[in-house]
């Protein structure tokens, strides 16, 4: 049975939560809400792209899935449905579908605001429309060309890979953007180091489990999303090593000799 689910930049307890599943409660009581993630750092959209990228896929086929990151739409923006994948999206024009699917979508719609709609009445009563049967094209017009943000992807120069951490999940491990497809072109069957915003923080190992090395050392494993994630073995690598989304990762050659300071 397909589902709705929220991912929002709202806290728990914040309002906004009440009134759109309230709305939705009026309108779709039989259809489970489902909160797929919260408390998004506020106008985050790389991160409430990342989240959804990596989560829709495991609800129902038909799932609706409705983004309020960074939403209210600006004057030169729409509120869009976007079908892809079997999925339906519903959110703001504001390039994060783009960073979400990396594709053509399969059908993209403007949808008619009424007058004195806010953006939780939009999604809301959209979402009750698909559900009850109503075609995407009779909810709005065909979107034109859509909003994009760039991924930000690893790049490769001279056999060294840099890139960059994209995420810092609950136990403060780092996931980079720097994925096993792109590792195994550059260094498979040869000697590389990973290194972690300097050069004293570095592992010449791909672990398969955090419980591989001894307790306080870092490592690095390719965890289930297929990206490189930098950890340490019952620490929180991010507090310890001060590492934030954005922060550097490098591999490369073990005998290369750079400061030991810096990455570059």
């Amino acid at each position: 049975m397909p589902v709705i689910t929220l991912t929002t930049e709202w806290k728990p307890d914040d309002i906004y939560n009440g009134i759109i599943k309230g709305k939705l409660a009026s309108l779709v009581p039989a259809v489970p809400v489902i909160d797929n993630a919260c408390s998004i750092p506020v106008f985050n959209i790389s991160r409430a792209a990342f989240i959804i990228r990596n989560t829709f896929e495991n609800y129902p086929e038909g799932s609706i899935h409705l983004i309020c990151v960074h939403s209210e739409a600006l004057k030169e923006q729409n509120y869009l449905i976007i079908k892809s994948k079997g999925h339906i999206f519903i959110g703001t024009d504001n390039g994060i579908f783009n960073l979400i699917l990396n594709a053509e979508p399969d059908e993209a719609v403007v949808i008619e605001k009424e007058p004195g709609q806010n953006e939780l009445d939009v999604y809301a009563r959209a979402a009750a429309a698909i559900i009850s049967g109503r075609k995407l094209s009779q909810l709005g017009k065909t979107a034109g060309r859509i909003n994009e943000m760039m991924p930000l992807r690893a790049t490769i120069d001279k056999d060294v890979i840099i890139g960059s951490i994209i995420f810092i999940d609950s136990y403060g491990n780092a996931i980079s953007n720097i994925t096993r497809e792109v590792f195994s072109r550059v260094f498979d069957n040869r000697p590389y180091r990973i290194l972690i915003q300097s050069n004293k923080n570095h592992t010449e190992k791909i672990s398969e489990r955090y419980s591989d090395v001894p307790v306080g050392e870092l490592l690095a494993l390719f965890n289930q999303l297929d990206l490189l994630e930098i950890a340490i073995n019952g620490a929180n690598v991010s507090e310890l090593l001060s590492i934030e989304t954005g922060s550097v990762i490098r591999i490369d050659n073990p005998a290369r000799t750079v400061s030991p300071n810096r990455l570059f």
